[in-house]
């Protein structure tokens, strides 16, 4: 591994991050090498609310994770957050038609005398794959949901998204059952099914939908996908705010987005003039537009290759990139995983052309950009991906060996989650042992412990973790694990508040079902969902008050230990006006300089970072048995 400095940043640049560059002869870490991840994830088997003890990989709202527990049936992945493995309904596997086995969708039954004549020539609903989707959905949503609801409930809230596309139907129950209405004529009456009759329910909410298809332009124009688009939305806006449907194409973007897309080499291009000069006698140069290389991504295959931010690219397999566009080449370069290309390159410097093949590869972006200030290290993590843990080890195990180091900050604002998994895993990284979090929910699927045991990497290296009012969900778990456990001192603003767990889903029609099946509770038993993290430093009452509690905790004592102490108190449910009542304290922010500065300075005086840390009860203990 070759090892070299990190970048410095200024005393006050904290805004200022980017994408990780290096100049062309080296390299600030070199990702090709084997990551050193000595701590490791120790899981715990929870089946309900029996003794016995075990976890799955869930993963928050904006990505998945798929762990899985030797000799223990493997959970539904869990998103995020952001990685993403997709579950599926345990009687159907995830992404798959119906068994043809299975009884054909109902036909829509004719309209009643009187009704409106359906339009005359238009396109046929697929009753049939549209029955499959609310069948596969239905059998995935009835054990998963945090609170139980019947398959009639789900129904009856789904079917409002007639009216909602279009307002002159609508859907009544009565005496002799259920009826579709159009204005004032009967369209389709069908017995009311047994409130979980699963195959009932989905015959009529077909045979609703299929009607109202029949006798509406606009509910026509939406296409299947809005009609499912809206049936998902009515039914889940009964239920939490991260719940939803994401239809097809955008579930096939989110996808792509999730596993690196199509095959890259991890290179991002921009366009630059550069002058080169002519053999006249007066020397004069002719300026050029050429395609260079503005970043390098060290997940991708570009990087152990040694190519340089600056290099311009003369030619991709032969072709001249003279007269394109900085797009047009990216395309010329993206391709199908696996095959080659090769790269025509000259050095920023000038010189000789270089020849580089290269073997595309589905690349996930790069969320860790490291930096130094001084003997501190800062560690921005913008998200967390399927590589953050490993990315984060990498600069850990390179700042290690510098002796000079005094101190690491995280900085985590605007971080709105992703992996739940790489969040345990980064917090692996920084703990001896102990729980990094907990998530229940009515499904025991869901109920997890993450326990870690390996070692701090740091050994015990003083941490400030950055936190804003963007700071959400993975990133809460993490700042929340290593405070709780008295690991790092958080600044900055009350967080988010993201704190419930979402389980995806694919289904027939390439879309995506997120349901929300469990909370998250602190290793300190309080729950994150509404409370978020409350610092024990908080800027967002200004630069003066901030200072006043510096000087507090230089002096070896908290200005304010009331909201920290609170929050780690409070236990589920919490009234919605406790919660504000402690939030209020340290209001949701956007982060500044201050941040940082005022992290450097609690790094820097012993005195001040243990009294920080001591802000943090060392009683209370999370448990399933927590809500």
């Amino acid at each position: 591994m070759i090892r070299v400095a990190l970048p410095a940043v200024t005393e006050r640049a904290t805004a200022s991050f980017r994408m990780r560059t290096r100049p062309p002869t080296s390299r600030p870490l070199h990702l090709a090498a084997p990551a050193f991840i000595p701590a490791f994830i120790l899981i715990l088997w929870l089946a309900g609310t029996a003794c016995a003890q075990g976890v799955h990989s869930p993963h928050d709202d904006d990505g998945t994770g798929n762990e899985r527990s030797a000799g223990h049936p493997p959970a539904p992945a869990v998103t995020q957050p952001a990685s993403q493995s997709v579950s599926s309904p345990a009687s159907q596997p995830s992404g798959q038609p119906l068994s043809q086995s299975q009884p054909a969708a109902p036909e829509v039954a004719t309209p009643a005398s009187g009704s409106a004549d359906p339009a005359q020539a238009h396109p046929q609903m697929d009753a049939a794959l549209l029955h499959s989707v609310i069948t596969t959905a239905m059998e995935f949503l009835s054990p998963r949901t945090l609170q139980p609801y019947t398959i009639r409930q789900f129904s009856l809230w789904g079917l409002g998204g007639i009216s909602s596309l279009d307002p002159s139907f609508r859907v009544v129950e009565g005496a002799s059952g259920l009826q579709l209405l159009l204005g004032q004529t009967v369209l389709l009456t069908r017995a009311t099914p047994p409130a979980d009759d699963l195959r009932g329910w989905t015959d009529v909410d077909t045979a609703f939908l299929g009607a109202a298809w029949d006798h509406s332009d606009t509910i026509r124009a939406a296409g299947l996908d809005g009609i499912a688009q809206s049936f998902f939305d009515e039914l889940f806006n009964h239920l939490d705010p991260y719940s939803r449907y994401v239809a097809p194409s955008p579930a096939d973007n989110d996808r792509e987005a999730r596993n690196g897309g199509d095959g890259a080499v991890g290179l991002s291009f921009g366009d630059q003039v550069r002058t080169t000069t002519t053999g006249s006698r007066r020397g004069r140069g002719r300026e050029q537009r050429v395609i260079v290389i503005t970043a390098v991504n060290t997940n991708g295959p570009a990087w152990p290759a040694g190519i340089d931010v600056g290099e311009e690219v003369v030619a991709v397999n032969g072709h001249s990139t003279a007269g394109r566009t900085a797009a047009e080449v990216d395309a010329m370069v993206r391709g199908n995983p696996g095959t080659t290309v090769t790269l025509k390159l000259v050095p920023a410097a000038g010189g000789r052309a270089r020849t580089v093949s290269l073997q595309r590869a589905q690349v996930p972006p790069e969320t860790v950009f490291a930096f130094t200030s001084g003997p501190l290290v800062i560690l921005r993590v913008t998200s967390f991906s399927t590589e953050t843990a490993e990315e984060m080890s990498q600069y850990l195990d390179q700042a290690s060996q510098d002796h000079r180091l005094r101190g690491l900050i995280l900085d985590l604002r605007g971080n709105r989650g992703g992996v739940l998994q790489q969040a345990v895993t980064a917090a692996a990284l920084l703990l001896d042992r102990g729980v990094a979090v907990v998530t229940s929910g009515r499904d025991p699927q869901a109920n997890h412990v993450w326990a870690v045991q390996g070692g701090d990497m740091t050994s015990g290296l003083p941490v400030a973790i950055l936190v804003d009012g963007r700071t959400a969900s993975a990133a809460e778990i993490l700042a929340a694990a290593l405070a709780d456990h008295r690991r790092a001192v958080v600044i900055g603003s009350a967080t988010l508040g993201k704190g419930l767990v979402q389980t995806v889903a694919q289904l027939p029609d390439r879309g995506e079902l997120f349901v929300t099946w469990s909370r998250v509770i602190a290793p300190k038993g309080w729950p994150l969902q509404g409370l978020g993290v409350i610092p024990q430093l908080c800027t967002s009452r200004g630069a003066a008050d901030a200072q006043r509690q510096l000087e507090a905790l230089e002096a070896g004592h908290a200005a304010d230990p009331g909201p920290v102490l609170q929050s780690r108190q409070a236990r589920y449910p919490i009234p919605v006006s406790r919660i504000l009542e402690i939030r209020k304290a340290c209001p949701a922010a956007l982060g500044g300089d201050m941040d940082l500065e005022l992290a450097r300075s609690v790094l820097e005086n012993s005195a001040a970072y243990r009294a920080a840390l001591a802000m943090v009860p060392e009683e209370g203990s999370a448990t399933l048995g927590a809500e």
